[in-house]
């Protein structure tokens, strides 16, 4: 969203985000409502350098994430079309998650 967007505008986007982790969690399939990432951080690097970040070299980044329960990579990508990020030309990448 652009910075100049306006607040209504914001609230419409707002509403669109929870209606639809409202929509996964009324089916018992949000494990996590996640968080959005801020724009602020470091990237500490192999060589122990540590530089400004989040990652300025590439061209996306991560601007958030919710953690979905899902039997395949199939269903977690039929929630995934609901998401209002991609009404704004944004992503969504479903990834699984390797425990450590």
């Amino acid at each position: 969203m652009a910075a100049n967007t306006s607040p209504e505008v914001m609230q419409g986007m707002m509403k669109k985000w929870m209606d639809w982790m409202g929509g996964i969690a009324a089916q018992n399939k949000l494990a996590s409502p996640g968080n959005r990432l801020g724009n602020a951080g470091k990237v500490v690097r192999p060589d122990g350098v540590i530089t400004d970040g989040p990652f300025i070299e590439i061209k996306e980044l991560i601007g958030g994430y919710i953690v979905v329960k899902a039997d395949s990579f199939e269903e977690a990508a039929e929630l995934a079309k609901g998401c209002p990020i991609l009404e704004v030309g944004g992503n969504v990448e479903v990834r699984d998650i390797v425990p450590m």
